[in-house]
């Protein structure tokens, strides 16, 4: 029977780079991705959280090799990507994961210095990474930038303001490059998680977390990094083609929660 659409929603064969991918939604993005053909770089500044997920998904029988990458290093950004292009030949996806959270004071002695950190791995490694792969993810003709955010952009919470500021950014330069890149055929989007159980939420202790969800989250509970990853790879498909330029919460509906 003749198909009657004409978009793929396969990524087999596409190339994809994921930072941050040692842990989390990172991790759970390398798989998912992996499980949908794609070959994955996966890339984090723990080597040996790198040398476990690429092993994992060889045993699945995925297509994976691993750099060690320090965000923070745009020598390092520039040679990684370099060697990721060389290897597969290629880049069609890129995905901004990396990154950490940390509670501070904007009267703590240490503040410029948090805030600085803040900007160097959730913001401006972004932009590197986008100009370090723009020249491959412009001979893919469909490249795809998928750059993970927090709802923090979207809103803020006390004494992360560096982390918030950082998010809110994040959403900025994707609006700002949606609208530079796609006359290079290139897409680019964020997605906001909210409430997700990663290394940045696991030090909340757990009644906190099921108080916290009762309260805020229509879905009374958080998030696991697979259902991040399972909207991250919607914003990377073919099929994605008309999608651009949007921050999507994946929150189970805490954004629209009065509280």
């Amino acid at each position: 029977m003749t198909r009657l659409s004409k978009l793929s929603r396969s990524i087999a064969g596409k190339t994809a780079l994921v930072t941050g991918a040692a842990s989390g939604m990172g991790r759970a993005t390398a798989h998912l991705f992996a499980d949908e053909g794609a070959n994955i770089a996966v890339t984090d500044i723990n080597e040996e959280g790198v040398a476990k997920v690429v092993k994992e998904i060889k045993d699945a029988g995925g297509s994976a090799e691993g750099w060690v990458l320090d965000v923070t290093n745009d020598e390092n950004i520039r040679d990684v990507v370099a060697r990721i292009a060389e290897t597969f030949g290629g880049l069609d996806i890129l995905i901004n994961n990396a990154g950490f959270a940390r509670h501070v004071s904007i009267e703590d002695e240490g503040y410029e210095a948090v805030w600085q950190q803040h900007m160097d791995v959730l913001l401006t490694a972004h932009v590197r990474l986008i100009r370090a792969a723009l020249p491959h993810l412009k001979k893919s003709g469909e490249g795809r930038i998928v750059n993970i955010a927090s709802t923090e952009g979207l809103g803020a919470t006390p004494e992360v303001s560096p982390y918030s500021s950082a998010k809110h950014g994040v959403i900025g330069l994707t609006r700002s490059l949606a609208v530079d890149l796609p006359k290079f055929g290139i897409t680019v989007n964020c997605i906001c998680p909210g409430a997700v159980h990663t290394g940045i939420t696991e030090r909340i202790k757990d009644e906190h977390k099921e108080i916290f969800a009762r309260r805020r989250i229509p879905l009374a509970r958080y998030g696991e990094p697979e259902e991040v990853a399972h909207a991250t790879l919607s914003l990377a498909l073919p099929a994605a083609s008309y999608i651009n330029g949007v921050a999507l919460p994946v929150d189970a509906g805490l954004t629209i929660k009065n509280a």
